[in-house]
């Protein structure tokens, strides 16, 4: 089944008004739209560096027993926590690179290999 949300565990952890911490979240793959809208907000135009904010708390679904995640629960994390679903956010949303089976001409084994779209092909 093709998975679309992703457990995580904050290193630190999320201190609510109340003194609470939240440590256990999740987290959904990202849409086009997830990354795209964020970028008409007034927030990231006068400062680009809010972008990762806007993104984390349009695609992290659940934080500990928080009712919900909005941008300013994003901006109350530890630096350690906001690095750590910086670095979460992109292994989940990397890109897999294709491979076709096909079987080596030398060995006459199957073989895996990447599709490079990248590269000019002859």
């Amino acid at each position: 089944m093709f998975e679309t949300e992703f457990s995580f565990v904050l290193p630190k952890g999320y201190v609510d008004r109340n003194g609470s911490l939240h440590r256990e979240g999740k987290m959904r793959l990202a849409t086009a739209a997830d990354e795209i809208i964020p970028l008409r907000d007034p927030r990231v135009q006068q400062n680009p560096g809010y972008l990762t904010i806007i993104l984390l708390s349009r695609v992290i679904t659940s934080l500990g027993e928080m009712p919900t995640v909005d941008t300013r629960v994003v901006e109350g994390l530890y630096t350690t926590d906001l690095a750590f679903l910086q670095d979460f956010y992109q292994r989940i949303n990397q890109v897999e690179i294709p491979v076709y089976r096909t079987v080596c001409p030398h060995c006459g084994e199957e073989v895996e290999v990447p599709v490079n779209f990248m590269e000019a092909g002859p």
